[in-house]
């Protein structure tokens, strides 16, 4: 079976290239790259890839923009039929802002852009995209982002913590997120979001290869289903 997936590209996204790129390395097949004005995404798609970047130069709250774009309908749509969506950076930004995870990223605390390798602990490896890690692994990825401190209310995260959704946590202060968070999941386990960028850390060139796991597991998984 061929692995089909699909990376969205907004005005702005500048890592657009780096996930086709892992994506095409690790399951030997390329991507379809999908500009955010097309209405449609192409059929029988096994995974949807939003990357990062500054869509619409965040003018305006950061993948607020992108979320009404006309391809995020068809993406929400997607992930509505259970079809894996992974938004990493300005991708987790336009998850939160279309709604398909809850919360929303806000400015990091210090005012600054961060970018720098980060250790991450995982917090749950069971869901298609972290079965390859050991729960309570640490890990390191690199964070490139201004806008990456995570906020939702109290019951939001209790929710959050309660069933197993909170996907990675930061180990150290990276940009005052809530409660470490580095990355969640939806209620059904087939979308996440995360600020750190696993597509740069997937092969000892790029300086580490701990982000490799999550797309090799999601990809094995989803070619053996």
């Amino acid at each position: 079976m061929s692995f089909r997936s699909a990376v969205i590209t907004f005005p702005g996204s500048n890592c657009d290239r780096d996930m086709a790129v892992a994506l095409e390395q690790i399951s030997g097949t390329a991507p379809a790259r999908v500009w955010h004005g097309d209405a449609e995404l192409p059929e029988s798609l096994d995974f949807i890839a939003l990357p990062g970047g500054f869509s619409y130069g965040d003018y305006l709250r950061s993948g607020a923009m992108a979320a009404r774009s006309p391809i995020t309908k068809a993406v929400v749509a997607a992930a509505g039929r259970g079809v894996p969506v992974l938004g990493i950076c300005n991708g987790f930004q336009v998850l939160t802002e279309s709604g398909l995870l809850p919360g929303a990223l806000m400015r990091n605390a210090s005012q600054n852009f961060v970018c720098r390798d980060v250790p991450l602990r995982v917090e749950n490896n069971q869901s298609l995209f972290t079965s390859g890690y050991d729960s309570g692994e640490t890990i390191h990825i690199p964070v490139a982002h201004h806008d990456g401190n995570f906020f939702a209310d109290e019951d939001t995260l209790d929710r959050l913590e309660g069933e197993g959704r909170v996907a990675f946590r930061y180990l150290d202060s990276v940009n005052g997120s809530q409660r470490d968070i580095a990355g969640i999941l939806n209620d059904a386990g087939n979308v996440l979001g995360m600020m750190p960028h696993p597509e740069r850390a997937i092969e000892d060139a790029h300086g580490g290869s701990d982000g490799r796991a999550l797309f090799e597991t999601a990809i094995k998984g989803l070619v053996a289903a």
